[in-house]
């Protein structure tokens, strides 16, 4: 079983929603922090470090004695990672998808490729809860290989929730594709609605089923609970706005742990969720 939890926007609680729905899961569960530009489920989980290990990928690398500047490579490219300039090929790696292309079609065989870093993977272990979160390097240009590179380390045999990255761009489509349902999560604000609209117009183009979670409920307006009837979607649960959530939050502790009532409503989301799967 796979859950990515997700949302239209930065900000709305997500994270919060990931790691607590993880501490009140039944028996061992898998966490994936795929907010690799800014991890911070590991904020809130405090284990011991398990592994740790270099992520990179594959980029061209061109050797001048044999290049010939005949352009093949850099026609083939359609994200401009190498050009023919003077009479030889020049790699621009930050912008390179890896596919091989230029290697495969180089008729002298100038190109050949080397592993270009682009962050680390950490694994983690907080009880049974297993983190595993990529966190990208300073000046990396793409998350979505590093976020599939954290997909990989996950095991089939165990229940996964993903923290997918924000917003509905290319990261979270990444980090979401191949999961068994969405939770979308959101704020009673017209920011929270207008980005939740999107996230589901996205979740629907990709035929994932998915449901809603409203985080700060009663701080805003209804235009959230009106959508979602309107619309036919399901609203899973409700977190009340509470400035004591806020507080304990901010000093990293788990409101599954710090409040029992929202450990209640978490472990109905869960079972809400195991009734999904169970269908």
């Amino acid at each position: 079983m796979r859950l990515a939890v997700a949302s239209g926007k930065g900000g709305t609680g997500k994270t919060t929603v990931a790691v607590n729905l993880a501490r009140v899961w039944n028996g061992p569960v898998q966490l994936l922090d795929c907010d690799v530009e800014s991890p911070n489920a590991g904020l809130f989980l405090k284990g011991e470090t398990l592994a740790t290990e270099i992520a990179g990928m594959p980029v061209p690398a061109v050797d001048e004695a044999l290049c010939t500047g005949c352009g093949i490579c850099s026609a083939f490219c359609e994200y401009n990672s190498i050009a023919c300039a003077g009479g030889t090929a020049m790699v621009f790696p930050e912008m390179c998808r890896g596919c091989g292309g230029c290697a495969m079609l180089c008729p002298v065989k100038a190109i050949t490729e080397r592993e270009h870093r682009i962050g680390v993977i950490e694994t983690l272990g907080a009880g049974d809860i297993t983190l595993i979160r990529g966190r990208l390097d300073v000046g990396a240009a793409m998350a979505p290989p590093l976020i599939r590179q954290v997909k990989l380390r996950a095991s089939s045999e165990l229940p996964c929730i993903i923290d997918c990255p924000p917003g509905t761009s290319c990261p979270v489509i990444t980090a979401m594709k191949g999961s068994d349902m969405v939770l979308l999560v959101t704020e009673p604000t017209p920011f929270g609605l207008n980005d939740l609209e999107l996230a589901v117009e996205t979740v629907k183009e990709l035929g994932m089923p998915f449901g809603v979670v409203l985080n700060r409920s009663g701080s805003g307006d209804r235009r959230v609970h009106e959508f979602c009837s309107s619309r036919g979607i399901s609203l899973l649960m409700e977190i009340p706005d509470d400035r004591r959530y806020a507080e304990a939050y901010s000093r990293g502790e788990l409101l599954a742990d710090s409040f029992p009532g929202l450990r209640d409503l978490f472990a109905g989301l869960r079972a809400e969720l195991e009734k999904h799967f169970d269908s």
